[in-house]
């Protein structure tokens, strides 16, 4: 063998071994992110219809029961996006209706999140990857709302999604990317109406990174900006003053260019799409009444035009007015609630995030925009939410920690490798810091992850002493412990005729029960919540009255009353015994009274 011979052949191992060694980095990284989804979706998953509905849950769960009865369904902004609706309804035909079913696609669509971290695969190191992945999986704000069917968490994870799938297209180049990530900004528009606030974030943080790009030396920028724009941007400099117009030879090059560009057929389709998606989202459904309905129109082609404009237009003004007021409240008051539970759930990750962002952008040889993207993403949000919001409501901070766990991921992830270098440098000193910083925040994420979620779900205090309230809970969730009481509820419906729950006082009461069955509902009714989606999933007759005497002329099984009035209802009752709950954390407290008779066997004759 010759001396070339043996050269080249020494040149081809070491390209096989380099390619292999990276396939198996790889696989290695693969296999990770896919071990940290799977924990991700167990921590969901795991005793998922353990807590009884919250009020906002019970109210619209409550409604989708009612669209897959009746068929009828319209969009209005003050219950939100249509995506839970149209989704949960074929669930609950699918499956049944119960609290688990109900919150699965909530669970499903943010236990997925860690997967994205492998869109940004060429963004991100492998330590990174996992380490962002962690945090989608375990920050207790995050993980708390998974658990819930509110749209916060959908909103903020397709948002997250999209991101992914755009980056991967950019670092591709693969139309199939851009199809999946319009997919995705086109359902996070299908979830709540804040959507418009992410637009405008991403808008800003796109012309922060745009504008560093511009301010770097002319050979960094060539390698900065993505190449179109590159161009785009030295011709027009190159051009003259004349031509810089829209319609001066600049402005005729670049239409040329975009109109003859393989990318405008796929930018085009791209858009439909994104319209098909939103369309067929808030077209009204519209069965047994006299209304323009999706279904319809495939019969009646006629009618689509009218039911692409109310699902268009009709939708975008309620959509745009759901935000046109703001907050009314103090900005600094608002900031604080909102702080507070940020701090509290969050600490680590608004510490690492920082951390992260910081080493990226001076220390690394080159800013990753990723990075940057989803700090001012997330940082904007901290300072913007409490201008925009209503209520200062703890699942507002979800859209700013959602982006900030990617630069948190980075954060943590130097932790990791200052450590593992450490070891591999034999210094204790350092390693056994870096070990104790990585233990501290994995401590302090599952402490306040597990006694938020799962041990105090819905508990107003996180310790027996009321000294520590739990800031994720809000005040519309009823009281641990209401849960063997409406078992009572659905287990006299279940076997009884006729009207089986009568809710008695004003406080409760609806003239006519059918003004329910569309929203908005009448009279009392929202005072009862949650309670509304139980009984209508147990399939109770429901009635109300404020005339104690019609209480004790024909009384149901199952009679609800304020605790204010417990005497009174109990004196036209006989035989029933009497079960005190909170329909919110406090200041709601609520009897249900049962006969005895309809109580389960092995209940009866216990003192109540």
């Amino acid at each position: 063998m010759t001396a070339d011979e043996e050269s080249a052949n020494v040149r081809h191992w070491a390209r096989e071994s380099t390619s292999a060694f990276g396939r198996t980095v790889g696989t290695r990284a693969a296999l990770a992110v896919l071990a940290v989804t799977l924990f991700s979706l167990t921590l969901r998953f795991f005793a998922l219809g353990s807590r009884v509905f919250h009020w906002d849950e019970g109210r619209v769960g409550y409604w989708i029961l009612r669209y897959a009865e009746n068929g009828i369904w319209e969009y209005h902004a003050v219950i939100h996006g249509p995506f839970v609706y149209h989704v949960n309804k074929y669930l609950f035909q699918l499956f049944g209706a119960s609290d688990f079913v109900a919150r699965a696609p909530v669970a499903v669509v943010s236990g997925l999140l860690p997967l994205t971290a492998w869109l940004f695969r060429e963004r991100l190191n492998r330590v990174e990857m996992v380490t962002v992945g962690l945090f989608f999986a375990a920050n207790p704000i995050i993980l708390y709302y998974s658990r819930f069917m509110r749209n916060d968490v959908l909103l903020a994870a397709f948002m997250v999604y999209a991101l992914a799938f755009y980056t991967r297209l950019f670092d591709t180049r693969k139309p199939r990317y851009l199809y999946a990530g319009t997919l995705m900004l086109a359902l996070a528009f299908t979830t709540k109406e804040n959507v418009l606030v992410y637009v405008v974030t991403w808008v800003g943080a796109a012309v922060l990174l745009l504008d560093h790009r511009l301010q770097l030396s002319g050979e960094d920028r060539a390698e900065a900006l993505p190449g179109p724009l590159y161009e785009a941007v030295h011709a027009y400099r190159s051009a003259g003053e004349n031509d810089r117009s829209p319609f001066g030879a600049f402005g005729k090059k670049l239409v040329v260019r975009l109109l003859s560009s393989r990318w405008t057929l796929h930018v085009v389709l791209g858009l439909l799409f994104f319209f098909a998606v939103v369309i067929f989202f808030y077209a009204p459904r519209s069965r047994g009444i006299a209304e323009p309905g999706l279904w319809k129109a495939f019969s009646n082609p006629g009618l689509f035009p009218a039911v692409i404009e109310e699902a268009t237009v009709g939708s975008w003004e309620s959509f745009v007015g759901k935000w046109g007021e703001g907050n009314q409240k103090s900005y600094i008051d608002t900031f604080r609630s909102l702080g507070a539970v940020l701090w509290k759930s969050s600490a680590a990750l608004l510490a690492l995030a920082g951390v992260g962002f910081l080493t990226d952008r001076y220390v690394g040889d080159k800013p990753r925009d990723v990075v940057a993207f989803a700090f001012y993403w997330g940082f904007v949000s901290i300072i913007g939410y409490p201008v925009i919001v209503e209520n200062a409501f703890p699942w507002e901070v979800v859209h700013a920690v959602v982006p900030l766990a990617i630069p948190a991921g980075v954060g943590l992830a130097i932790l990791v490798r200052w450590g593992s270098e450490a070891v591999t440098e034999g210094d204790a000193m350092s390693a056994t810091l870096a070990a104790l910083l990585v233990l501290l925040v994995a401590g302090q994420v599952a402490a306040t992850a597990a006694t938020t979620t799962y041990m105090h779900p819905a508990d107003q205090y996180l310790d027996d002493g009321e000294s520590e309230r739990n800031a994720l809970v809000q005040y519309g969730q009823p009281a641990e412990g209401i849960r063997p009481t409406l078992e009572r509820v659905r287990y006299a419906a279940t076997n009884n005729e006729g009207t089986d729950v009568l809710y008695y006082g004003s406080d409760f009461y609806v003239a006519d029960e059918s003004e329910n069955d569309r929203w908005a509902a009448g009279g009392g009714w929202y005072d009862r919540l949650p309670l509304p989606w139980y009984t209508e999933m147990y399939g109770a007759e429901v009635d109300s009255t404020t005339d104690v005497q019609e209480i004790e002329s024909n009384p149901p099984p199952v009679v609800v009353a304020r605790a204010g009035d417990r005497q009174v209802v109990a004196q036209q009752l006989d035989g029933y015994r009497a079960f005190e709950e909170e329909l919110t954390l406090w200041g709601s407290e609520t009897v249900f009274f049962v006969d005895e008779e309809a109580l389960p066997p092995e209940q009866r004759g216990e003192s109540g």
